[in-house]
């Protein structure tokens, strides 16, 4: 098909809810991606962190290919082996007891929200329900999340929102002391807030801030949505402080391109949702949950972990020797790039010139295939390199 009419059908019959560069992708293989045109790009994006092996990867294809063929959905009234084989390896892996599988990481934080409320009013009656989430947050584009969501530019348009929501200052716990009352029933944050900014929490103020919660008796919700499944360097996010969550959401890179989000929580909360508490169509699909087996095998290991790290503070240090980088935030393969000119005129010439890079607020942001080698960070680089340094 055409490149024109392409986008012409695009813009004809979708809702334009994106800013589209002016690129349409085709196929893929590894850390590259091709146009309609069979333009090759080096993609450090990974679809938003969701691509954590890359594109095509053989042994994911082949995970959900043969899933596939044998059963694509069963309804939740039924039990799925393989929905019971992946929340037995996150268990084990994080040391939590219940999943529960949705599609996205909003869905995955509308289940938290729902859980912690409930765990609340089940023990205090009504009243007690107020969630304190942190400035920059983002939680998710339902009218729920978005309320969660601690940046006024989302608190626009849709209204009414959601009430119960309190922001605190991220790494300030006098601030979060200033938030907490006799109403609230949690805190929800992420450990490094990715489209607010790549801002990465600190260790002594999540262990802090667990200390608060288990005196109060408030639930911690950590939204590992973007986060987990090593792209941080660990398993989890929160794993990097030592902490262990009440209830943990995941999404994004576990479905390795597949749509999946899961709410995980710990024993106390192991049955708070009954039946009808909470439920949807397409959680736990058998195809989604197959690839996810597979990405899960793939990356939580040590020798796996140490290369994302390792990789990580190599891109950090060869950053910092590009003329116009200010600073680099990073962990992990979780890195944001505080830039001299605008980020987003950077992304669009780095496109043009077959690199594949986003933004977060003023930052140019990289979350690259877990799996990406050396020569393709070289690559990349060279890309961002030129078009930075001219």
């Amino acid at each position: 098909m055409e490149n024109e009419k392409i986008k012409k059908l695009d813009n004809e019959n979708i809702m334009h809810t994106y800013a589209r560069y002016d690129v349409c992708l085709t196929h893929g293989s590894g850390v590259y991606a091709y146009d309609d045109r069979d333009k090759k790009y080096i993609d450090v994006s990974s679809g938003i962190g969701v691509n954590s092996l890359g594109y095509c990867n053989p042994g994911w294809v082949k995970a959900v290919t043969e899933q596939a063929s044998k059963i694509q959905h069963i309804s939740n009234y039924y039990y799925s082996p393989v929905a019971g084989e992946l929340a037995e390896k996150l268990t084990k892996a994080t040391g939590l007891s219940k999943v529960f599988f949705g599609n996205s990481g909003a869905e995955a934080n509308e289940c938290a929200i729902k859980v912690a409320r409930k765990y609340s009013f089940d023990k205090y009656g009504t009243g007690r329900n107020r969630i304190v989430t942190l400035e920059n947050s983002f939680h998710g584009r339902t009218i729920a999340t978005l309320s969660a969501t601690g940046q006024d530019v989302f608190h626009n348009y849709f209204f009414p929102f959601v009430e119960g929501f309190d922001y605190a200052k991220a790494n300030d716990i006098e601030s979060l002391l200033s938030k907490i009352t006799d109403k609230t029933c949690a805190v929800m944050l992420e450990t490094v807030q990715g489209e607010g900014g790549v801002n990465i929490l600190d260790s002594d103020y999540l262990k802090e801030v667990r200390k608060i919660c288990d005196e109060r008796d408030i639930l911690l919700i950590v939204d590992e949505v973007q986060t987990g499944v090593c792209r941080t360097g660990k398993l989890y996010g929160y794993m990097h402080s030592g902490i262990t969550p009440d209830i943990v959401t995941s999404a994004k890179g576990l479905g390795g391109g597949l749509p999946i989000g899961i709410c995980m929580v710990g024993e106390k909360l192991s049955e708070v949702m009954g039946p009808s508490s909470h439920g949807t169509t397409f959680g736990s699909n058998p195809v989604v949950c197959a690839g996810a087996k597979y990405i899960l095998d793939t990356v939580n290991n040590p020798e796996f972990i140490d290369e994302v790290n390792k990789k990580g503070k190599y891109i950090k240090e060869k950053l910092l020797k590009i003329k116009g980088v200010k600073a680099v935030r990073q962990q992990g393969l979780m890195i944001g790039i505080e830039v001299e000119e605008n980020a987003g005129d950077i992304a669009k010439k780095c496109t043009e010139k077959g690199l594949l890079i986003i933004t977060a607020k003023t930052l140019l942001r990289m979350l690259p295939p877990l799996n990406i080698t050396y020569d393709e960070i070289d690559e990349a680089l060279s890309i961002l390199k030129k078009v930075m340094e001219g």
